[in-house]
């Protein structure tokens, strides 16, 4: 292609490229294409400069210098493709903005933090609702065992035994499996969460374990949107090094303790 085309057909022709390999690349094209709308709203033609790198990179909505090399991390493989097609492109220095990888403090709940979540949750609308049981007991459960959010949505009926207390995780984090022991309380709970959930018959044929009202699945962003509205219902200020407390952290809590 033309060494002096738009960043935008630059961003094109790198992820043809990129992709006849074998790559996805949802995520950085759709952080390229950004920085092309960057380049293009402030009229640049020429080579890739990097001023004009730079500029996007510390551009984010939430700037900090995790943010920063996250975006020099993606940015820098486009500028090297831009530069091995004009010579004058410049390559955005590695490592400019330190690591990308940097360990957060978390958030660690408190005890009563964790009644008052489940206690809210139970009160979710409307009233009586099985969404409000699912979101308090899922929220205590993970809470109870350290399990990740998408292990605990992705539970089905067959993995958790209640009769020997065990959770089997099947195709957790890097694809593996593995067993996890309930504590004699959360075995109530799971128990009391089952029967309210068999009392309804799409949510008793459902093959998931935790399920909304009518046995329809619980996605992800729903849980994490409905645990936001709680959190700052609650007033909670994080204790952490990110902006609010998160349900991961709920992990991270069971791990302390």
């Amino acid at each position: 292609m033309n060494a002096q085309g738009t960043i935008l057909q630059r961003v094109e022709a790198y992820l043809k490229e990129r992709r006849q390999a074998g790559l996805a690349m949802r995520v950085i094209g759709s952080q390229l294409r950004s920085f092309a709308r960057f380049a293009e709203d402030r009229g640049h033609r020429g080579p890739l400069t990097q001023d004009l790198a730079l500029g996007w990179i510390l551009a984010s909505r939430r700037p900090s210098p995790r943010t920063a090399a996250g975006r020099l991390e993606q940015l820098r493989p486009f500028t090297q493709f831009c530069h091995r097609l004009d010579p004058q492109s410049a390559i955005v220095p590695e490592n400019f903005f330190g690591p990308r990888y940097r360990r957060v403090t978390p958030h660690i709940y408190t005890p009563r933090e964790i009644r008052s979540l489940m206690a809210a949750a139970a009160r979710w609308r409307p009233a009586g609702c099985l969404r409000a049981q699912s979101y308090a007991t899922l929220f205590g459960l993970l809470a109870a065992t350290g399990l990740r959010l998408s292990e605990a949505l992705n539970l089905e009926r067959r993995d958790v035994d209640l009769e020997h207390g065990v959770l089997h995780i099947r195709e957790g984090k890097f694809h593996k499996s593995r067993y996890v022991p309930l504590h004699p309380t959360t075995i109530r709970a799971l128990r009391r969460y089952t029967h309210r959930r068999d009392r309804e018959a799409l949510s008793a044929s459902a093959p998931l374990f935790f399920v909304a009202d009518q046995g329809r699945r619980l996605p992800v962003p729903t849980v994490r949107y409905a645990f936001d509205q709680l959190r700052q219902k609650l007033g909670w200020r994080c204790r952490g090094g990110r902006p609010a407390p998160r349900i991961h952290a709920l992990r991270f809590t069971f791990i302390c303790r």
